[in-house]
Parts: structure tokens; sequence; C-alpha cells
């Protein structure tokens, strides 16, 4: 078991990972007042077997602060908050990405700090209900569009965030382009009703992205920059499929490996509802970018290893199981059963379904 490729080293930019087992990034809520805790430190450290962790998003501003209890890093004390996770990961070896995570139109004033407000590149408001601490659910709050100034001030807040996680001691970032949020916002046409260079076309609706890749990158260096994107995703009312959806990952692909990103890592979420990702798609964004290709959606140990061996991908990583199996990787190691999360402790504050899972050797005694 222990000759596994899953479980063989893998080098990511400037890092030697001590596995290709990659902890996906969750929305956890447990953040009191956006600030990361000791209980967030505890979480992680308890997941560090995992070769890359890469954490729930991360909102670089007060815009994208659009969830209750989501943890930012524009602050002080968000920083310090931080740095507290990183320690606890890097003392067991393991490496770990933060995604920066804007909203975008998906959130609530009630969820924001005073003064921030809802921003898109669309003023049409997100379907379904957000979730407020203050008044439960509520529809989305209507976003105002965007102008050439707030494009300019969302890719600064972009880049100030990616200097602050440095401080924090990340090893680098996630942009999170995926899942209906602000920079798939800008590439998907059905999210996208502006009229200069950043809407239209597709080489426009893909400049915001491939701008705060790039801006990113020259701030800490490429190789601590990744990106996570979902074509074909459905979450948060985005167009699933379009005609132009090949060109405008492919081409996405293509730009990011110029830049020379640490990887790209793709949401498949066809386990989950979704429509399927193609894997001639996977194939052709993996090819076109050039760098390593980190897959997801629905993995188990065997099918991990078959994709690994058929080069689909270079690291695979795993969602739900990470949060009911802290100890996921040995458990996969020694073929153990796996415990079921409890969903109705996904997002909710406090220890419960959170840190309280039990660990294989806690199991057994």
């Amino acid at each position: 078991m222990q000759d596994s490729i899953l479980f063989k080293e893998a080098k990511l930019g400037n890092v030697t990972l001590k596995n290709k087992v990659v902890m996906a990034p969750m929305t956890r809520s447990r953040a009191i007042d956006n600030a990361p805790n000791d209980l967030m430190a505890t979480y992680y450290r308890q997941r560090s077997e995992a070769g890359l962790i890469i954490t729930e998003g991360a909102s670089p501003s007060v815009n994208g602060l659009g969830y209750s209890r989501i943890p930012g890093i524009f602050t002080t004390e968000q920083v310090e908050g931080w740095k507290k996770v990183t320690s606890a990961v890097h003392e067991n070896n393991s490496r770990i990405f933060i995604q920066l995570m804007h909203t975008g139109r998906v959130g609530h004033v009630l969820n924001l700090p005073e003064g921030a407000e809802v921003v898109a590149p669309t003023a049409e408001v997100a379907p379904g209900e957000m979730y407020t601490d203050q008044e439960g659910l509520k529809e989305h709050t209507q976003p105002r569009l965007m102008n050439t100034d707030d494009i300019a001030q969302a890719k600064q807040e972009f880049v100030d965030a990616a200097k602050n996680t440095v401080e924090a001691g990340f090893d680098g970032i996630e942009l999170h382009a995926a899942n209906g949020y602000l920079l798939e916002q800008f590439i998907n046409p059905g999210t996208n009703q502006l009229t200069n260079e950043y809407g239209g076309s597709v080489e426009n609706r893909l400049r915001f992205v491939l701008e705060v890749a790039q801006a990113s990158a020259d701030a800490i260096g490429a190789d601590k920059v990744g990106i996570r994107v979902s074509p074909y995703g459905v979450f948060n009312g985005v167009t699933p499929v379009y005609d132009e959806l090949e060109e405008a990952y492919t081409t996405l692909a293509a730009e990011l490996g110029k830049i020379g990103l640490a990887y790209i890592h793709i949401v498949d979420h066809s386990a989950m509802g979704a429509p399927e990702v193609p894997v001639a798609i996977k194939e052709k964004i993996r090819d076109a970018f050039g760098g390593t290709f980190i897959i997801s959606g629905g993995y188990d140990k065997q099918k991990a290893e078959a994709d690994l061996e058929e080069g689909l991908g270079h690291l695979v990583a795993f969602g739900r199981s990470f949060i009911s199996n802290p100890d996921l990787v040995s458990r996969m190691k020694a073929g153990a059963e796996l415990q079921a999360p409890d969903m109705d402790t996904f997002y909710t504050p406090g220890e419960k379904g959170y840190t309280d899972y039990s660990a294989l050797e806690q199991a057994k005694a």
C-alpha cells in the first residue's frame, strides 16, 4: 500500500509535497468576526497528513465577505490569526495554500461589515437565498454593477491579500475562479453584463482573471499562485453550458501557463448532481496549461490512483471525506472504513462536526 502513486512525493512550484493528496477548499464558517482562531488552527492541524491543504475561501476585501463567519485576509488581526493555522500545518511537514475568494454578487449586506457593498460584473440578483446570522435566510442582495474603478480596486485587493498571505506564512494562494464567485462571474457570459473591455467577447471576459493572476504572480511569485476553475459548474446561477465554453477555458489555461502559475485545480461536481466535465475538456485544459493539474470531484482512493496512473492529473483533491476523516491519508493507506460527515454541522459555529471527528487510532481504542 505504501508504494501507491497517491502517497509518493510530488513537486509543486519550488516546494516538495509529501504525498499527492490535496485537501480541497471547503467553507466551514467558523471564523468569528471574520478572523481565523485557535479552533480553526486545530481543524487544519488535524488534517495535515495531506501533502497540500487548500484552505476555505478567505476574502481579499470587505466587499467579498458574502457569507456569515467566513474569514478574510485584509486586516492585521486576520493575518495574525492565519499565522496560527500555517504554523500548525507546517509542524507536520504539510504545505498550505489559502484560497482567495471574493463572493461578488453571492452575498447579503447583513453579512458584510458597515460600509461594504455587494458588487459584481452584473446587476442581476443571484438566485436562491443567503443565510444570515441576524435574520436567517434572505434573498441575495442586488449587486451594484462594477465600473472600471471598482475593477481596479478589486484587482488591487487581491494583490494586497496575496502579499498578506506571505506575511501569514502560507506557501501560496489559490484564486477562486469557480463556483459562481466574482472571478467566474467575469468569465461566464450569464453573469457578465459589462460593455467595456471586461465584457462581451471571450478575450474581454477573461481579462480580469488574467490581470489578477498576473498581478498576484508579480507580487509574490508565479510559483506561489494557483487557480481553481469549474467549467460546466452550476453553482450560484452561472450558465453551465455555452457555445464558447471550451474556447474560454483552454484560452484561459494557455495564458495562465504563460504566466507560470503553480497549478490549475479543476472542479467536477457531477458526483453532486452537476453536469459532468468531459474528460476530453479536462485533458485540453491540462495540456493547454502545461503545468501541475489538480483533479477533484467525488474521488476515493481507487479512482484517484487510476486517474493518476493514467496521467489525467498530477495531484488529487478530496473534499467531504476530509471533513469527517481528519486522518484520511492514514485511513486510505490502511484500507480502513471512512466515517460519514454530519451535513447538519457543515456551517454551524463551534467544534461539533468540525474538530470532534475521531482519528483511526482513537476509533480503534
